[in-house]
């Protein structure tokens, strides 16, 4: 996990449902981001809280920090980045990654069959993340980036992958970006207090969406029965 996201919607659609009061700053043009089928490496649509303002901005997804000889990776494993040299520079840097779904594959017997993975009530999901990016209206440096929480995927979504995105509530989302949290309780929200999987559904898509540069509302819509 995850290989492919979808952002689709207006970044406004996001900040409402991450709820958080006072004042927006957003780099990010007013119209739908349209993004069904966004891969690592591309720029996606990130939220980060600086001096009491939210940010929204478009930040490389895939991140390294800058002494790294391994390329840059897309995601980091929850039981690891609180406390590995590898994400110290990334870590105080705490972010939401506000996606509408995520893709995996399946092998079969035919090939890989992707699934599409949504919140069961439709709203977004906001996925915890750390990075790098600029601050204070700088800008952007070459080691830019941000990565995406991942743990275990537990119970029937191991079936589709054994890991999947960090996806908090609004409220503990709010808490995470919080500068004022404490480091303890931004890793406990991490490791211990992300959404069920209860609270997801996921269904087979075309597999289309297999090609990055394919695009279109049509790569999320069902093609058999959703899970139950």
């Amino acid at each position: 996990m995850c290989g492919r996201i979808a952002q689709y919607r207006y970044i406004e659609n996001y900040c409402d449902v991450l709820g958080l009061d006072g004042k927006l700053l957003s780099s990010i043009e007013n119209k739908p981001l349209a993004k069904y089928n966004a891969a690592p490496t591309t720029l996606v649509a990130l939220l980060h809280l600086e001096d009491d303002t939210l940010h929204a901005d478009l930040v490389r997804w895939e991140w390294k920090p800058h002494w790294a000889t391994n390329r840059a990776m897309p995601n980091g494993r929850v039981e690891k980045v609180a406390h590995s040299p590898y994400y110290r520079a990334a870590w105080p840097n705490r972010a939401i990654v506000p996606v509408d779904g995520w893709f995996e594959w399946l092998k079969e017997e035919d090939g890989k069959q992707p699934y599409f993975i949504r919140r069961r009530d439709g709203a977004p999901c906001l996925c915890a993340s750390i990075g790098q990016w600029p601050h204070d209206g700088a800008e952007s440096k070459e080691h830019d980036g941000f990565v995406i929480i991942t743990a275990d995927s537990m119970g029937g979504m191991v079936d589709i992958h054994d890991r999947r995105p960090v996806a908090l509530a609004p409220a503990l989302a709010r808490e995470r970006l919080d500068p004022a949290t404490p480091k303890e309780r931004a890793e406990q929200l991490v490791l211990h207090q992300g959404e069920p999987v209860e609270a997801f559904e996921w269904f087979e898509v075309d597999r289309a969406v297999g090609n990055s540069r394919n695009q279109g509302a049509h790569l999320i819509a069902p093609l058999g029965k959703l899970s139950s």
